[in-house]
């Protein structure tokens, strides 16, 4: 079994996987003042009995490194995962200086599509792998070095986000996108290897600008979809398939096993209509609105 909570947190991402292997894994960062504590506690419990922590950063844009200096100063992270770049700030916070710090550091490890590392998604004798593989970026793709070029003059970074995709064996599989843009999907569809996917968290915190272009959704067919905290008036829905709004849902954990996802809401008065009812208890302070079956 392994846990995989998305935080409410506002208009930003952060996530961590509890994986069934000796591993942990946060993708991203966003502490709101009032949660700083709660979260940074969360985490030192969910991962004080695993042996490798590793941050994964999609990208430097504030709202996905809010609190980082909290973080590092509380974690010590020592694994820092990013995608190689030169982005820069006309007006750099502490946060940003801190990525840039540890994005330069030994820490940092630099992914790439297909890139193979212990324990990420390589086992050996002494623990098993995290089932995170990364599907993008190809560092010599054109488009991708032009995203790269404008993060180094300064413009958004959107668009050196990793795809990022995480399965547990016989169980679901999910993926991250970071703030991908509707456009520059659609300029690499067909560099990607989507596959057939059980969770995907929407880009761009489920904005219409990040809305995954239905060449990817076709191949990508997800069972669900969790759409982000922006602006209602900024999403996209995502007719056709199965939601968790989070501006509505707050938290949500996962917890993945053999065939099916339980799934564990921080507002209880959330509910759907799609999911499979497994009897189960609340659990974390959290509230179980049933069972994805895969």
């Amino acid at each position: 079994m392994s846990i995989v909570k998305s935080y409410g947190i506002g208009n930003g991402d952060m996530y961590y996987i509890r994986h069934n292997s000796d591993n942990f894994t946060i993708i991203d960062c966003s502490l709101p003042d009032d949660r700083i504590g709660s979260i940074l506690a969360d985490l030192t419990t969910q991962s004080k009995d695993k042996s490798i922590t590793r941050f994964i950063s999609t990208h430097p844009d504030q709202d996905h490194i809010s609190g980082l200096v909290e973080l590092d100063d509380h974690l010590h992270i020592p694994n820092f995962y990013c995608v190689a770049n030169q982005a820069i700030k006309e007006y750099p916070t502490d946060d940003f200086m801190r990525y840039v710090e540890l994005r330069d550091s030994s820490k940092a490890y630099y992914l790439h599509k297909g890139c193979s590392r212990r324990w990420m998604n390589e086992s050996s004798e002494e623990r098993g792998s995290s089932g995170i593989n990364i599907l993008w970026p190809d560092t010599s793709d054109p488009d991708f070095q032009s995203a790269l070029e404008d993060a180094a003059a300064g413009m958004t970074p959107n668009n050196i986000s990793p795809v990022i995709r995480y399965s547990v064996q016989n169980g679901p599989s999910m993926v991250w996108m970071g703030d991908l843009e509707t456009d520059f999907m659609e300029k690499i569809a067909g560099k990607v290897n989507i596959t057939k996917t059980n969770i995907l968290f929407a880009p761009h915190h489920g904005r219409t600008s990040g809305k995954v272009p239905d060449i990817w959704l076709k191949e990508l067919d997800p069972d669900l979809v969790v759409i982000g905290e922006a602006p209602s008036e900024y999403l996209d829905y995502y007719r056709g398939y199965n939601i968790i709004t989070q501006n509505s849902s707050g938290d949500v954990l996962f917890e993945a096993t053999t065939g099916k996802a339980h799934i564990y809401v921080g507002d209880h008065t959330y509910n759907v209509d799609y999911l499979n009812d497994d009897g189960l208890d609340h659990r974390d302070g959290l509230y179980y609105i049933g069972s994805l079956y895969i």
